[in-house]
Order: structure tokens, then sequence, then C-alpha cells
């Protein structure tokens, strides 16, 4: 199963401070849902886990990020992720392209990323995992602006967030509705 998801949000921030955050995996990994780094091999690759939980499924991947470009003068990265499905009954990859671009007066931060997954998720199909997705993406920029505020963030998956994304898309099926949801 394969989706691609976009995602384009507003800091009220200079670019450089958050080009400073997102660009590094240590400072942005507490701003990521689920998402720890459990070794970093050199200041390109990691070694991560992600533990999600919606509905009865409860799933934790580990593997290896890597920063395959990082172009500090026009604000762009591009990240490639692979993890294992801790029981060995799936894999999910991610390929992310980032961009950052100054507007009015803050940052706009834009991505899209492809994600293949293989497995007892791959199951839900793609507009499920894109629901949820962008249910942790939201998190995710919550996080990353009460960061950039100098804010306490817990990035612990919301879950009634995701619990709502499994009732939505399955009810949505049942009814007919296969409108994929925008970013």
């Amino acid at each position: 199963m394969k989706t691609t998801i976009t995602k384009v949000f507003q800091v009220d921030e200079p670019i450089q401070k958050v080009w400073e955050n997102l660009s590094a995996p240590s400072k942005i990994v507490t701003c990521v849902p689920g998402a720890a780094i459990t070794e970093e091999i050199d200041d390109k690759n990691f070694k991560g886990e992600v533990t999600m939980k919606f509905g009865p499924v409860k799933a934790q991947y580990a593997g290896d990020i890597a920063i395959d470009e990082l172009d500090h003068e026009n604000y762009k990265m591009v990240l490639n992720g692979k993890g294992l499905d801790s029981k060995g009954k799936g894999s999910a990859d991610m390929l992310m392209n980032g961009i950052l671009t100054e507007k009015d007066g803050g940052t706009e931060v834009s991505f899209e990323m492809e994600v293949s997954i293989i497995g007892k998720l791959a199951q839900f199909g793609a507009r499920l995992i894109t629901d949820v997705s962008n249910q942790v993406l939201n998190q995710f920029v919550d996080n990353f602006k009460a960061k950039l505020a100098g804010e306490e963030v817990n990035n612990e998956m919301k879950a009634g967030s995701l619990v709502g994304s499994v009732v939505k898309s399955k009810l949505g099926g049942i009814f007919g509705g296969n409108k994929e949801k925008d970013a």
C-alpha cells in the first residue's frame, strides 16, 4: 500500500530559526508523536523507533533514518526512512521532500511524503493511513510551534484523534464516502 501526503503550514518565526530546528533530527524528534531516536550513527544517519496505536492495532517500527540532502542555502531537505515492524509482520518506507520559504514575516513549511506500508497496517488501506498520518502531522505541527515558542512538548500520541480517524475512515467506506481528504 502506497500513499502520498502533502502538508503546508505557516510558522510565525524567522526562517533561520525554523531551519535550525527542522534540520536537526535530535531537536525535531521530540515533536514527532510516538517517535524516538535510539542511536546517532553520524550527522546524517540515525536509528530510531516509532510506535503508533489506533483502534485495536498497535504498530511499532524500528528502523533507519537518513538525511539524503540538506541544502542550507535554499532550505531544502530530503529524508529517507525505512522501518521493520517489531513483530516481523511488515515494513514501512518513507521518502520526504521538504522546503522552507519566507512568507508574510514568518516561514512556510512545505513537504511531501511518499509512504509505503507492507503488512498488517496495509490492510487498512490508503484512506485510513492518510487520515491517521494527517492527525499525526497536525499533532507534529502543534508540537513544533510550541517548541519554537519555548513551551513544553509532549510527543505522546493523542489516541482520541487517531480513534476518530479510524471510525471516520471505516464509516466513510461503509457509506460510500471515498473522497480522499486533502492534507
